[in-house]
């Protein structure tokens, strides 16, 4: 620990020397002190860049401070559950201590439970200072199912970290318990065998977005047939997110790597890489099967797919190649976009190979290093890598998003210890959720 922060005392000073627009960050790391580095960056967009009153994470945070300042208290509540994970590997790693998680903790649940709920269900996006509603769209002001998915996510794995300890952790636990018990999964099914990801108190279901497979909404049925007091039944499952079958892919995939679901919208190459991840930072895939597919080799497939794409390079844009792939939603040179092959701008986004970290280990590696060798303070800030680029385009901005810092910091986790996966998958609920859906799992941890 005392050499880590040596190493980050050191680091720091060399980028605040540094010339703004420089692009060189002058230390030669191995992979462990890399792997190290860019995960306590990333874990800092949730610790130190947490919006103060609720400890939530804003939903962005632009570092070249063209994001408006009456915005910056807006929190994600999906975000936020993409990064506890990390938080968790936070602790274990030294870097917080347990008073100061804990702290943290109360002060995310103090907000959660006063904060707008429908059903026991939050919206997308909080007001940090008030626990109100802040619409995401004209029409989605209410609950939102997924976000909500991601969220609980995350607070299993606490509460399950936190379950057998002295009274103040049992307490933490003891409070998520009770937002997952209040959680109506089967008031979103409107009384059909499918879910519906959004509910409005003033317009009830008029977004009319049912969950059918396949894309990054899988932890919603899981969580949904897992929940002690609200379940849906395995017909919810197979006929909803299932389509009765039609959610299996036929001659799909490409590059040499096939796929077994039809990824809704994206049928040959598959969806953007966050489709890989969103569900997957609790939920284990490796050993994870039911009638559908085996999800580690659906999702390291995905990722492939998605790396050959880059490499193959059709739009023949500057920098793409093994060192620099990795197709997902996150910003782009004309607002957000998810990118995914077939539908490639031209911006990497460095979430998405960081985040399929778990999948593809050596290949992911090569583009960290050389995101952080090649392009340094270019790419590289306070929280971690930002949340695009473009050599093409020379798009490199300094801005960051909660949904994919999140992911990164997870699955970096999960990559290096399995933490999150640990604590997920031995959730009484959740073992018996997978069971009631069919789903067959062999840790292999």
């Amino acid at each position: 620990m005392r050499t880590f922060l040596l190493f980050l005392s050191i680091f720091s000073t060399a980028c605040v020397s540094a010339e703004k627009n420089s692009s060189d960050i002058k230390i030669q790391l191995s992979d462990e002190q890399l792997l190290d580095t860019v995960q306590y960056y990333t874990f800092q967009y949730f610790w130190k860049g947490a919006e103060p009153n609720s400890g939530m994470a804003p939903e962005r945070i632009h570092w070249d401070g063209n994001y408006p300042a009456q915005d910056a208290h807006i929190v994600t509540t999906g975000g936020t559950g993409m990064g506890l994970i990390g938080i968790l590997g936070a602790i274990e790693r030294g870097w917080i201590s347990q008073a100061q998680a804990i702290e943290r903790f109360q002060k995310i649940l103090n907000f959660l439970e006063k904060a707008d709920r429908w059903q026991g269900i939050w919206p997308h996006w909080l007001d940090g200072k008030t626990g109100k509603v802040k619409p995401f769209s004209q029409k989605d002001d209410g609950a939102d199912l997924v976000e909500s998915a991601f969220l609980m996510q995350g607070l299993l794995a606490v509460r399950e970290y936190y379950k057998n300890g002295p009274a103040e952790e049992r307490s933490i636990a003891s409070r998520i318990h009770q937002l997952w018990v209040e959680m109506e999964w089967d008031f979103h099914s409107r009384g059909e065998n499918v879910l519906y990801w959004h509910w409005s108190p003033n317009f009830s279901w008029d977004m009319n977005f049912a969950l059918e497979g396949y894309n990054e909404a899988l932890i919603a049925y899981i969580l949904a047939a897992s929940s002690p007091t609200y379940s849906v039944d395995a017909p919810t499952y197979h006929q909803g997110w299932g389509r009765s079958g039609r959610i299996r892919a036929e001659n799909a995939g490409a590059y040499g790597f096939s796929l077994q679901l039809r990824h809704q919208g994206a049928e040959k190459y598959g969806g953007p890489l966050f489709w890989a991840h969103y569900s997957f930072l609790g939920l284990n895939p490796k050993g994870l099967k039911d009638q559908y597919a085996d999800y580690w080799t659906e999702n390291r497939n995905q990722t492939l797919i998605n790396r050959a794409w880059c490499i193959a390079n059709p739009g023949r844009f500057q920098g793409y190649g093994e060192k620099l792939w990795g197709l997902t939603a996150s910003y782009s040179t004309s607002g957000y976009h998810a990118h995914r092959p077939d539908d490639d701008k031209g911006v990497i986004s460095p979430t998405a190979a960081i985040s399929s970290i778990v999948y593809t280990p050596k290949e992911s590696m090569a583009v960290i290093r050389n995101l952080y060798e090649t392009y340094g303070k270019k790419v590289f800030g306070p929280y971690g890598f930002y949340d695009a680029l473009s050599p093409e385009y020379d798009y490199f901005p300094q801005q960051y998003l909660a949904i994919d810092q999140g992911p990164a910091v997870s699955m970096l986790e999960n990559y290096r210890t399995g933490l999150g996966w640990k604590l997920f998958m031995q959730a009484p609920e959740v073992q018996e959720g997978l069971k009631k859906l069919g789903f067959t799992y062999q840790s292999k941890n």
